[in-house]
């Protein structure tokens, strides 16, 4: 395969055109043009299809420009690195991140590394969605217990727990009776929640009196008084230690794993391998209490 006909071919899908393509490199259209034809009938496949005023890859197109875009751009900085005398980390680097962590920890963390290394312009996206990497361009990303992925490689970078809280003002019934709580399930219903302490496990009857979407909402009503919330450690670590929160017990559920994911089927850039070391400086121990810090 050709490879710069390869290169002019992803060229053209980025850019998502011919013209646009030529007029971004200074280029001619016609060469541009020609190579993709040359590409197309060396692979013997249609890879754009072309309207009188709009071009779109075909299902062949964009699967060639989904596996072959990311590894040329990375041909590309390697010999940039390497003729500059170092894999200096530099270009940019696309990172999606859970709304919760990214609201508590990835200003500073974003902020020290920009600091740190200049020559990388980072782009953070905060959403709790399962992104495709390849498919929406990210180079990186932050989940919270992701499902196995055959494509995906990566390490723990933090482990938390739901741990029940509540306002001093709230006490809790002797007689099992149900206590009013913050949940975050629309239409929730009363329900029993597993609790664990050291004096070993127990129920709680509850009934759900507020809903809302957002960590930070439940734990600003439990704050109020309004009723039990099942929250993240490290965001009622300092609450707790203040006396603002009481702990009633940690939830009888699975433990939280936040994971840093990347494309395995790429070599990793410089930047990339930058940005988990600046996160594994950040969070040494992976507890929850090393996230708490950050919002100090």
């Amino acid at each position: 395969m050709d490879l710069l006909a390869l290169a002019d071919f992803n060229l053209v899908a980025r850019h998502g055109g011919f013209g646009r393509a030529a007029r971004a490199t200074d280029r001619p259209k016609a060469t541009l043009s020609r190579r993709v034809a040359e590409l197309e009938a060396e692979l013997g496949l249609r890879l754009f299809e072309r309207g009188s005023r709009m071009l779109k890859l075909t299902e062949e197109g964009r699967a060639l420009h989904e596996r072959t875009g990311a590894l040329l751009t990375e041909i590309d900085e390697t010999a940039a690195a390497i003729a500059q005398g170092g894999a200096r980390p530099r270009g940019t680097l696309r990172i999606s991140a859970p709304l919760l962590f990214s609201q508590m920890a990835m200003g500073k963390l974003a902020a020290s590394f920009a600091l740190k290394y200049p020559e990388v312009r980072l782009e953070v996206t905060t959403e709790d969605r399962s992104v495709d990497m390849v498919e929406e361009g990210y180079d990186l990303v932050i989940r919270v217990n992701p499902d196995p992925d055959e494509s995906l490689v990566g390490r723990i970078l933090l482990r938390d727990r739901l741990v029940v809280v509540s306002s001093p003002s709230l006490v809790r019934p002797l007689d099992g009776s149900p206590v009013s709580a913050v949940v975050r399930d629309v239409g929730a219903k009363s329900a029993t929640w597993g609790v664990r302490t050291a004096a070993g496990q127990s129920s709680i009857a509850v009934y759900p009196v507020l809903t809302l979407s957002s960590l930070i909402m439940a734990r600003d009503a439990a704050r109020m008084g309004v009723g039990v919330a099942r929250l993240p450690l490290s965001l009622v670590f300092h609450d707790l230690a203040a006396g603002i929160l009481i702990h009633w017990g940690d939830a009888d559920l699975p433990e939280t794993v936040l994971w840093v994911l990347y494309p395995s089927r790429r070599l990793l850039s410089a930047r990339v391998v930058a940005f988990i070391e600046h996160l594994k400086g950040a969070f040494p121990l992976g507890m929850p209490e090393e996230l708490a810090a950050t919002t100090n």
